[in-house]
């Protein structure tokens, strides 16, 4: 059966939770995207599926960037998890790629990451394009990505991350 993407039912949580569990090696990723779930923040959330089995999660949550003109609307993507069993064989970027196409279809314009430097950019995503962000996160892992060409042009604030996001 081939692979499936689709967007999270409310009885995909222990699965979700089991993927985030397994693929980080520990409870923060699995919690971080209970509570932004439970918090209200999530804006988009997808399972990828092989047989009847959930084998990657991707979590698009709601992030707000503070400027002095006012507040932009961004998503934060995090956490992007597959199983160990499953990674290296394109399911994580099958996600995200699904996952951007949804953002752009929704109206989204920015979203911001924080990931691995070799892997976001090959969707778009670049450290130089967030550098004019303040954010508890910096360097070349924290990364932006336009969804409408221009959407940073001149911006510049501070990203504020939801509280769940801090608590792990």
């Amino acid at each position: 059966m081939p692979l499936a993407i689709r967007v999270e039912n409310p009885d995909d949580g222990p699965a979700i939770s089991r993927v985030n569990r397994l693929a980080f090696g520990r409870q923060d990723e699995a919690r971080l995207a209970e509570r932004l779930r439970e918090g209200g923040w999530a804006r988009i959330s997808l399972v990828a599926q092989l047989d009847a089995q959930i084998v990657g999660h991707l979590l698009f949550s709601h992030l707000p960037i503070v400027t002095p003109a006012g507040t932009i609307c961004a998503l934060a993507l995090a956490p992007l998890a597959v199983l160990p069993e499953h990674q290296s064989q394109g399911i994580g970027s099958e996600l995200v790629g699904r996952g951007l196409d949804i953002c752009r279809r929704q109206g989204h314009t920015i979203v911001i990451v924080l990931g691995h430097p070799h892997y976001y950019p090959r969707f778009g995503f670049s450290a130089e394009l967030a550098r004019p962000l303040e954010s508890p996160y910096a360097g070349e892992s924290f990364m932006a990505l336009e969804l409408i060409p221009g959407a940073l042009e001149g911006v510049s604030g501070r990203v504020e991350y939801p509280p769940p996001f801090g608590e792990f």
